[in-house]
């Protein structure tokens, strides 16, 4: 179906508030698109509707942005992250056009219940770090709801089976119903939120208790709590004009996937604003991809621009020792921007802070592929994986953020689920959590499909189904989330889901 007009409509909302906040036009237009592609990525027929809303836009622009979109799929995104740490007074209503531009990506192709998952997900992560409302599931009007139950019963996947690949039918009933269960996350902050009044920009004291509130990471809040102090104290001995040690800000976070690592950084960098050590205080985060470019030569230059975007900030580079990996070492590219990094770090000492992220063992080859780094980088935290209690913890807050609630016997249900996964080096932690819950939402979404007017209960309640694959229903031969369990799930770089 054609439904580009939608994007385009949430677009040009998302543009006007830009706009007023004195984003870049091309930046909040690439970060939207990015967005709406990473969420929709699993919906037969995306890559088409979303190019009609990218002037000259291909299927492999799509999957380009898709990649690049995965990490907000669980966090604020760059733009929201720079204007939340200016403590904005566009911040809530620019999360509020991103969240419209989750319920846009619910339009795009054939959407499945997965899609409304991760965009009821996504719209919560955006409007809750600006600091709106919960959502309000039940405030989804009647005649929106009551569309759950139409679908269309033709064949929709290779088995010809009804609805066994989970695809939402092209019917304009089904289509309502998907857009409107992600609208529940667009439509949530509230006018109080959007009339607000700037907030005061956070004190240390506060942005060191967000991060004690965290999840776990015990280790990493002793190791933060001791480099705020060191630092502290070495700005007063400046301020005082005695002598004092340069004592180098930048980090390496290492760790397995999901375990919080850029979550920590987005504090810390707002951290170091708050001591005055940046002047901004944004978080930039980026991997190989975003600094490598496809010609010698180049990359110096896109480096540079990245870098020079951190400015006033931290530069997270994620899975730094990709541009020193392989089995010769660095490749031309990679040592490049490796070089550029280490100039631009020395050139910008007094307002950046970079800190790189990967795998232990990796990581320690990638600081001493150069001489410049192995100086600059002589701090590392490590991020431990996540305990089954604390994966629980992490469920349930991701659950309350997007406004369901986990009766106790899902919990009792996900504990069952986490004892069955295996726990290697590719265990996605909090990522899975977050997964598993996008799983839930849409096959919470299918269970309801026949509720032709499901109570305020019924649509927050995640029940110990909507977390299993196996199907419920004789009549379905595949649970429709399922297909959410995708490469793009696997292998994307989020964080702890709300913690990211």
């Amino acid at each position: 179906m054609s439904t580009a007009g939608g994007l385009q409509d949430a677009l040009s909302g998302l543009l006007a508030v830009a706009a007023r906040a004195g984003v870049a036009e091309e930046q909040a237009r690439a970060e939207a698109l990015s967005l709406a592609a990473a969420l929709a990525e699993s919906a037969p027929g995306a890559p088409a509707d979303w190019a009609k809303a990218v002037p000259g836009g291909t299927t492999q622009d799509f999957f380009d942005a898709a990649v690049r979109g995965r990490r907000w799929r669980g966090a604020p995104t760059a733009v929201l992250t720079e204007l939340i740490a200016s403590s904005s007074a566009e911040k809530a209503a620019y999360a509020e056009a991103l969240a419209e531009i989750a319920s846009a990506a619910c339009t795009l192709g054939e959407p499945t219940m997965r899609v409304v998952g991760n965009a009821s997900v996504a719209a919560a992560a955006q409007l809750q770090a600006a600091g709106a409302r919960p959502l309000q599931v039940g405030s989804v009007p009647t005649d929106s709801r009551t569309t759950l139950g139409t679908r269309d019963t033709g064949d929709t996947g290779d088995t010809g089976d009804t609805g066994d690949t989970g695809t939402v039918g092209t019917g304009t009933g089904a289509t309502a119903a998907t857009a409107a269960t992600a609208a529940t996350a667009a439509t949530a902050a509230t006018a109080q939120a959007t009339q607000a009044e700037v907030e005061p920009a956070k004190t240390v004291e506060e942005l060191l208790a967000e991060l004690d509130e965290l999840t776990g990471l015990e280790r990493v809040k002793r190791e933060v709590h001791r480099q705020v102090a060191v630092l502290r104290v070495e700005k007063l001995r400046t301020e005082a004009g005695l002598k004092s040690p340069t004592i180098t800000r930048h980090l390496v976070f290492v760790g397995n996937p999901g375990t919080g690592k850029t979550t920590v950084a987005r504090l810390v960098s707002g951290i170091y604003k708050a001591l005055g050590l940046l002047s901004k205080g944004q978080l930039v985060e980026v991997d190989r991809s975003e600094l490598v470019a496809g010609y010698l030569g180049q990359t110096a230059t896109k480096t540079a621009e990245v870098v020079a975007s951190a400015a006033g900030g931290v530069l997270f580079i994620d899975e730094a020792y990709s541009l020193t990996a392989g089995d010769t070492g660095a490749d031309q590219y990679g040592r490049e921007a490796v070089d550029t990094l280490v100039k631009e770090m020395e050139d910008r000492r007094d307002d950046l802070v970079v800190i790189v992220a990967g795998y232990p063992e990796p990581m320690e080859a990638f600081i001493a592929a150069n001489p410049g780094l192995a100086s600059r980088f002589r701090t590392t935290i490590e991020f431990e994986n996540y305990t089954d209690d604390e994966l629980a913890d992490i469920l349930t807050g991701l659950s309350e953020a997007a406004d369901y609630e986990l009766v106790p016997e899902s919990l009792v249900r996900f504990r069952e689920i986490l004892v069955a996964t295996p726990r290697d080096s590719s265990f996605g932690n909090g990522r899975f959590a977050r997964n598993v819950l996008e799983a839930a939402i849409g096959r919470h979404a299918w269970r309801l499909r026949d509720v032709t007017a499901p109570t305020t209960d019924q649509l927050r309640q995640i029940l110990p189904e909507d977390l299993t694959d196996e199907p419920t229903d004789a009549a379905t031969s595949e649970d429709p989330s399922s297909i959410g369990h995708t490469s793009s799930d696997v292998n994307d770089e989020e964080d702890q889901g709300d913690q990211a």
